[in-house]
């Protein structure tokens, strides 16, 4: 599962990953990597301190953080095909009359897109600011759980809130440590709270072979298949074609 950028600050996502304080560890935001503060990591023939190899990770395994942002769908961007590739071209350094010609369009209509674009982001600012500042240090019982990044059929069924979540997660488990399944329901939104306590049992970043995905969602429920099923069909996993090997799905 895909970390929810929408939960990090601006700086956070602009760098490509968060930085744990209490565990004193850097995280990749797209694939949970995750370096420690005092540990060095050889990187070819080379030695890198915690912060200098996160950024030698991202740049050699996702090519960069711009590359993480807009290489797949991404709800929170809602960007037209056409506005996609014009910040591609200014990504690239292209100047409004170099872009107009890629596009065959006209240098005025670059410009005015630019100028449409700063003014979505002086509006996004305003609106998290507002958003902050009624929103937080508010009661949480109401608070929204947030919806996986690689959702599919994103509808009413994802619209819980934390206390239903945890009223969910406490009828539905005989236990959460460890985790033991009493039933797999057949409401959607409490399907859906389920999966995503299951998938937290899953190391990001990492693939598993069948037979030990198989394993650890059977000591779950002994219902097994019925769990990885749908573990995939609401895109908390992700599996190779031959079904040999699974991951957590990420953005």
């Amino acid at each position: 599962m895909g970390m929810d950028l929408s939960e990090f600050s601006i700086d956070d996502i602009k760098n490509g990953y968060q930085y744990d304080k209490q565990k004193n560890e850097y995280i990749c935001n797209s694939c949970g990597a995750k370096f420690y503060v005092g540990e060095i990591y050889k990187i070819g023939e080379r030695f890198f301190d915690s912060h200098t190899a996160i950024n030698i990770h991202i740049s050699t395994e996702h090519g960069s953080v711009y590359n993480m942002l807009t290489e797949k769908e991404n709800k929170y961007l809602g960007l037209t095909d056409n506005q996609k590739r014009i910040f591609d071209y200014i990504n690239k350094g292209l100047t409004d009359n170099e872009i107009a010609k890629e596009m065959e369009l006209s240098p005025s209509t670059i410009r005015h897109q630019k100028f449409m674009f700063r003014e979505k982001a002086k509006q996004a600012k305003m609106y998290l600011a507002l958003y902050e500042l009624v929103m937080e240090g508010k009661s949480t019982n109401d608070t929204l759980v947030q919806i996986h990044d690689t959702a599919t059929m994103v509808d009413d069924r994802y619209i819980t809130t934390t206390e239903e979540s945890n009223q969910i997660l406490k009828n539905a488990f005989l236990s959460l440590e460890p985790l033991k399944l009493k039933a797999f329901p057949a409401k959607e939104k409490k399907k859906i709270i389920i999966l995503k306590k299951i998938t937290e049992q899953f190391d990001k970043g990492r693939r598993y072979p069948e037979k030990e995905l198989n394993k650890i969602l059977k000591s779950i429920f002994d219902d097994y298949p019925t769990i990885r099923r749908y573990l995939i069909e609401y895109g908390f996993m992700e599996r190779t074609n031959d079904c040999m090997e699974y991951w957590v799905s990420s953005k």
